[in-house]
């Protein structure tokens, strides 16, 4: 069975740090293009960052540039999205999504452009 499983969401205060975990079983990560999504309530889920397969090609949304990070351990056949200076705004469930692609790419804007999603991590960040 394909499975993504997030963790690694809590309460933390602005300006605070997380890292989330993103891991997968039942197939081998190396060979997906991962995106990390976040789905604040009553607003829609949008892409936050992206990963390609062979790692060389990363992006992120212009609001978290600079502050959150995505990378994979292929050995842990894990992809991590470091968060710093966490705003309030950043508040939101976090779910991550694989792709199988042969190409050096990643889609960090189309939901539908990915086949397997995780069930998500709750970020909040408040004093």
């Amino acid at each position: 069975q394909l499975q993504l499983v997030e963790s690694g969401g809590g309460l933390v205060q602005p300006g605070g740090s997380l890292r989330l975990s993103c891991a997968a079983s039942g197939f081998i990560l190396d060979y997906y293009a991962i995106g990390w999504f976040r789905q604040a309530p009553g607003k829609e889920r949008d892409g936050v960052s992206c990963i390609s397969s062979s790692d060389s090609i990363t992006y992120y949304t212009d609001s978290v540039k600079g502050r959150f990070t995505i990378s994979r351990d292929n050995a842990k056949n894990t992809v991590y999205l470091q968060m710093n200076s966490l705003k309030p705004e950043d508040t939101a469930v976090y779910y991550c999504a694989a792709q199988r692609t042969v190409q050096a790419m990643c889609v960090m804007r189309r939901r539908s452009w990915y086949t397997y999603w995780g069930q998500g991590t709750q970020v909040t960040v408040s004093s």
